[in-house]
């Protein structure tokens, strides 16, 4: 995503970012080995739908703070504050996607330096690198081992409460997640081999866990995730499975939609293939990752149903 943040960025948010920058150097050596006022290790999540597994993870010995919370925010174009420079300053722990979806939290991270603050960037857990898929929330696998790494990271923290953060990720994987984990076995079973298309590249983990088959050209969805024009060929391809209906089920990012997109979208729609929104972040804000998710797959298994009559 990092194409997108950098050509849509304009002056003004580079300068927010300096200016947060500044801010946080400003605030001096922050992530102290003492927990935060109350018990609990202060977090910082640079978008909510990690900040949510962190809290449930974390619980009542955690205080977690996502800087990206709103739906309507394009995260791809996101200008951090001092606001959020004084949250990161203040951390103990911090947790960044990486593969360049958000390089501006780094940035803030590194401008205050702490030895004792433990910083999780997604990307290097999950082996990806910039200009690999930074949508890791959408794998389900990855998702497994965040919850996993962050009851280990938070334990090393807060030692007195690790038994508890062990517990908190045992029942975040085999109790909070049962009705995502259900959603997405029934697909599996029911809908696999079905093609599918999608907007950009946010689906594609999720397409093969379910076994669904994607057949936007991969290049399309990359072209749209970073913010940049496909090819003429891959346009043409699209536009033709959508047209010929070669596709049972078109999914997009809401939260991402070009006026080309949108014609794509209601393209679809005339042509009786159903079509399923999906987000970036957590909509409602106040959802959990569960819940978002789940309902999303819940959309999804609709539609499949309708396109497939079973």
């Amino acid at each position: 995503m990092k194409a997108i943040l950098i050509s849509r960025k304009t002056g003004a948010a580079a300068a927010g970012t300096l200016a947060a920058i500044a801010l946080l150097s400003a605030c001096g050596s922050a992530g102290t080995a003492s927990l935060a006022s109350g018990g609990r290790v202060e977090v910082v999540a640079a978008e909510n739908f990690w900040g949510s597994i962190v809290t449930q993870v974390g619980a009542d010995h955690a205080h977690v703070t996502s800087v990206i919370s709103n739906p309507d925010t394009d995260p791809h174009s996101y200008e951090p504050t001092p606001q959020d420079g004084r949250a990161l300053a203040q951390a103990q722990y911090v947790v960044v996607n990486g593969a360049g979806y958000d390089p501006w939290a780094p940035k803030l991270v590194d401008a205050n330096p702490s030895s004792t603050r433990r910083v999780l960037t997604i990307a290097d857990l999950a082996g990806r690198k910039e200009g690999d898929n930074p949508h890791m929330w959408y794998s389900p696998s990855i998702v497994t081992r965040v919850i996993d790494r962050v009851a280990a990271d938070l334990s090393a923290a807060d030692p007195a409460d690790a038994a508890y953060f062990s517990q908190q990720a045992t029942n975040v994987k085999t109790v909070k997640l049962q009705q995502y984990n259900q959603l997405r076995a029934t697909i599996a079973q029911t809908y696999a081999g079905v093609k599918v298309g999608a907007t950009e590249s946010i689906f594609e983990d999720l397409a093969a866990d379910l076994k669904l088959d994607l057949i936007t050209p991969p290049d399309y969805m990359r072209a749209i995730s970073e913010g940049t024009d496909p090819t003429a060929d891959d346009k043409s391809t699209f536009d033709r499975q959508v047209s010929e209906h070669s596709i049972q089920v078109l999914v997009f990012n809401r939260q991402n939609s070009t006026p080309d997109i949108q014609a794509l979208v209601d393209k679809a729609t005339a042509k009786g293939i159903p079509v399923v929104p999906i987000t970036e972040t957590l909509d409602p804000a106040t959802a959990g990752f569960q819940d978002w998710q789940t309902a999303q797959l819940a959309a999804l298994q609709a539609a499949l149903a309708k396109a497939t009559g079973h």
